[in-house]
């Protein structure tokens, strides 16, 4: 009898405990899953949450892989404060336990997000059918708490597409051409091996995103032959370089290709190697 009375009162507390829980999910019909990003630059899997906002995972293409998570709130946080994630076991699955995958820092008026290590384990979460899950308090209520999950349902499908789009993108970045020097075999406006192979990374990437603010093109040569030859030479190789980028779709008037010359060594002309590194294009590129 007193074991009947003790579970009661357990369940009453449980219930009051709940009762100051503002619960926020997609259900089975309004739950959506979506890839918003699918390219070989960046792959965005969405979830809409109704009446709060969207969650995101989205990964960029970059030499290692990366991953990160953000939950977009309506009303963003109005103080600092930790919100704990869950792994929550759906009512179908009665018996399967809770248990604890991170702690999220929630900045004011900033929307949180969440590491790559961290966001791999929600996913991992999702396709074995559990909902991760963000508890805190309420920044305009602290009597109140608030609960976000993240539906599992129509979530592998999107999945699956996601990690196709993941696996598919470039392995480097925009910061890893943003800045790059081309050298040039001696007397002539041909690349070298290595500089040709740069080139074309660059012209992969312009194929995908051609949407550069500036680009500085600045060419220069070493001191072997006459200074009014060696200007012409790196003006050449700078305006060629200049025409490769207007054929990529770059608005013309965002371009500035200069050629120096001899001007601005960068090593001694006095030997093989030396002279190599002399005779170079420096390319610049900004994005809005």
């Amino acid at each position: 009898m007193k074991k009947q009375i003790a579970s009661i009162l357990l369940l009453f507390f449980m219930g009051q405990a709940q009762a100051g829980i503002r619960q926020y999910s997609a259900d089975l019909d309004s739950s959506q899953w979506q890839l918003a990003n699918d390219s070989r630059l960046e792959c965005t899997l969405s979830h809409k949450i109704p009446n709060y906002g969207e969650a995101r995972f989205y990964s960029k293409a970059s030499r290692k892989m990366n991953m990160e998570f953000e939950l977009d709130m309506l009303l963003l946080p109005d103080n600092y404060a930790l919100a704990e994630v869950r792994s929550v076991a759906p009512r179908w699955r009665p018996g399967v336990g809770d248990h604890v995958l991170a702690k999220m820092k929630l900045h004011k008026q900033f929307t949180p997000s969440l590491p790559k290590k961290v966001a791999w384990a929600m996913l991992s979460e999702l396709e074995q059918g559990m909902s991760p899950t963000f508890f805190y308090n309420d920044w305009y209520n602290e009597q109140d708490k608030i609960s976000v999950g993240l539906s599992t349902a129509k979530f592998q499908k999107a999945y699956q597409k996601f990690v196709g789009c993941v696996g598919n993108l470039l392995n480097f970045s925009f910061e890893d051409i943003s800045y790059t020097v081309l050298n040039y075999q001696s007397n002539s406006d041909e690349f070298t091996k290595s500089s040709a192979k740069r080139m074309a990374m660059i012209s992969q990437y312009l194929s995908l995103d051609p949407d550069l603010e500036l680009v500085l093109i600045d060419a220069y040569s070493d001191s072997y032959g006459g200074r009014w030859t060696n200007l012409k030479l790196s003006e050449k190789r700078a305006n060629k370089i200049r025409e490769y980028f207007v054929a990529n779709g770059i608005d013309p008037s965002r371009i500035e290709a200069s050629g120096y010359g001899e001007k601005r060594h960068i090593a001694s002309n006095r030997t093989t190697l030396g002279r190599g590194k002399n005779r170079r294009v420096v390319i610049h590129m900004e994005k809005p």
